[in-house]
């Protein structure tokens, strides 16, 4: 199973399902990140974390343990 925190800098994926439970899952989807969306990673930092992928337009900046519970 690949997750988003796999995912090589330059890359687009599309999402296939997403893990978690409850608020987390809630909180990930409300930022755009849902079943069928593709998502670009745009940088990595130094250490990392966090991780800024394109969605829908837009930059965002996830922590490495959100982008394991999106699976590609």
């Amino acid at each position: 199973m690949a997750t988003l925190r796999s995912v090589k800098i330059g890359e687009t994926v599309t999402v296939k399902k997403l893990n978690g439970e409850g608020a987390v899952k809630r909180r990930i989807m409300d930022m755009g990140i849902t079943k069928g969306t593709e998502v670009y990673v745009r940088k990595v930092a130094p250490l990392g974390d966090p991780i800024e992928v394109t969605v829908r337009g837009y930059e965002l900046s996830l922590r490495k343990q959100d982008a394991e519970m999106v699976e590609i």
